[in-house]
């Protein structure tokens, strides 16, 4: 059943490809009225989900203004206030679900692969700099062999400059070749996180239970409330245990010197995950997470031998607790990088394999459904409900953009000159443009909260640069095909074939023109 489950989303978005063709020359007529149906929903859907993005970014927004770690205090207060009065059952209960914010400790696990010192040290720079006690924090630096002496180099830069300023700083070094695993991120991570348990965390005996595991990519800069926010979140959560903590990726580092396909496709990125955020029943994790270490010891860490550990761990909680676990959304962003090379060709082929890994995900699906059909303990609706999120999305991933741009000519191309003398022929260009053009008032409202998210200006870029920013948008019917389907439809194409064309792990280099300080 594994491979047939591997197979599916790849026949499923190439058999609806095909039925586009052939009922274009069969039934035009049917075609041409599907399109018109199929254009009025996808307006209808722009609409939905700006209503949505508007109502993640207030929230976001709003989330960004407060001063965390003075709620924390608060709650500190309200919670001695309440048990206070509470019965014995109810004091019992409620410490073992949220305990005291000060008893929190944040791990935080940064995979290095090759990535220059300056980005690093930006990164460190902005943990440094939180708001939270720094006592707190474990510090992972996580590094590979394969990356060689450079990448030793840099680390032992990194650890020099901020190894004191934290409760502990670790330096781990991810052997190669471990049979087995697959070089990437995952592979890493978990030898990361079983090494700071060996060193650090057992013998000083931590509490699994009050440990939060945060991953961030190396180009990850958290905003100074970002660790008060998530463990406001987490005291607060119902059953804190049973969740993954999701921020929302922002990638602004170095987005006035991205291209402009880089920095629609990071924004595009960034809007899908703040609509998510505000339907937490459909968020699972994605890139940069937190999650209790509890549920990390319970899951048996991040697997070893994929590309999309990201993804894959919200489906090993998902499976190990039965259905009983969630993403919980933070409402609150990183920053990090979007794509970007020396030259705009190079970008163009980064970006294009950076979606390619994204879309790799689809190899999620054969796992969540096996994993469905070995348990009988969850819920039947849940896993129809999941079955169908996932093949869903994939499929629309691949499929709705070409769809879109192909079924309003293919049935005037193909139909024969029966169905282009009628009035739905004549029609149907028309309808289709007109519809499409109304959901034109999703990409300006997108146009206009891009630039709200955009950094403070720097040096050498004007006011007039923003009308461009904006005049971008026009370009994101192409970078839904060339930067969407087409890489999502290669990657559910390789999972379909197996063999040597599945995808190993790879990494986005990381490009930055960084200002150096005197």
């Amino acid at each position: 059943m594994h491979r047939f489950f591997e197979i599916l989303p790849g026949a499923l978005a190439w058999g609806t490809l095909v039925l586009m063709f052939v009922l274009s020359w069969k039934l035009p007529t049917w075609v041409a009225v599907f399109i018109i149906l199929f254009d009025i929903y996808w307006l209808l859907k722009t609409i939905y989900l700006s209503l949505h993005l508007r109502v993640a970014f207030s929230s976001m927004k709003k989330n960004l203004e407060e001063n965390w770690i003075e709620c924390l205090k608060q709650l500190t207060i309200d919670q001695k206030q309440l048990i206070h009065g509470a019965e014995s059952n109810v004091v019992d209960q409620m410490s073992n679900v949220n305990g005291q914010w000060s008893n929190v400790f944040h791990l935080l696990i940064l995979p290095m692969y090759r990535e220059p010192y300056e980005v690093v040290r930006e990164s460190f720079m902005s943990l440094a700099k939180t708001n939270y006690p720094k006592d707190k924090f474990i510090v992972v630096l996580a590094t590979e062999a394969r990356a060689g002496g450079e990448a030793c180099a840099v680390a032992e830069k990194v650890k020099q400059e901020f190894g004191g300023r934290f409760f502990k700083f670790l330096v781990t070094t991810h052997p190669a070749d471990i049979p087995g695993e697959i070089p990437g991120k995952g592979s890493n991570e978990t030898w990361a996180a079983h090494e700071v348990k060996r060193l650090v965390i057992d013998p000083l005996r931590l509490n699994y239970d009050n440990i939060l595991v945060s991953v961030f990519d190396v180009d990850t800069q958290v905003p100074q409330e970002y660790f008060g926010r998530l463990t406001y979140v987490f005291l607060n959560a119902p059953n804190p245990l049973r969740a993954i903590y999701q921020p929302v990726p922002l990638y602004i580092n170095n987005i006035y010197h991205a291209s402009v396909f880089s920095r629609i496709v990071s924004f595009s990125n960034t809007f899908w995950h703040m609509m998510q955020q505000v339907r937490p029943e459909r968020l699972r994790s994605y890139s940069s997470q937190s999650l209790p270490f509890r549920v990390l010891v319970d899951v048996g860490f991040w697997h070893t031998d994929v590309v999309s550990e990201d993804s894959r761990i919200f489906f090993q909680g998902y499976l190990h607790y039965h259905g009983d676990f969630r993403t919980e959304p933070l409402h609150f962003p990183v920053y990090m990088d979007a794509n970007a090379a020396p030259t705009f060709w190079g970008t163009m082929r980064n970006l294009y394999k950076q979606i390619r890994r994204w879309g790799w995900g689809v190899e999620n699906i054969p796992y969540m459904l096996e994993g469905f059909q070995r348990d009988p303990l969850i819920p039947k609706n849940k896993k129809w409900y999941w079955s169908f999120i996932e093949i869903e999305g994939f499929h629309s991933w691949a499929t709705n953009s070409l769809m879109i741009f192909a079924l309003g000519w293919l049935p005037l191309m193909l139909g024969g000159s029966h169905f282009n003398e009628s009035l739905l022929a004549y029609g149907l260009p028309r309808i289709t443009r007109f519809i499409v053009g109304l959901s034109m008032v999703g990409i300006a409202s997108s146009a206009i909260l891009s630039i709200m998210l955009f950094p403070p200006r720097p040096q050498g870029i004007r006011r007039r640069h923003y009308a461009l920013y904006v005049l971008q948008w026009l370009l994101l019917p192409v970078t839904l095909i060339v930067f969407g389907a087409i890489p999502g439809l290669e990657a559910q194409t390789r999972l379909m074939l197996g063999g040597r064309f599945r995808l190993g792990f790879w990494v986005t280099p990381k490009h930055r023109i960084v200002k150096r300080e005197s």
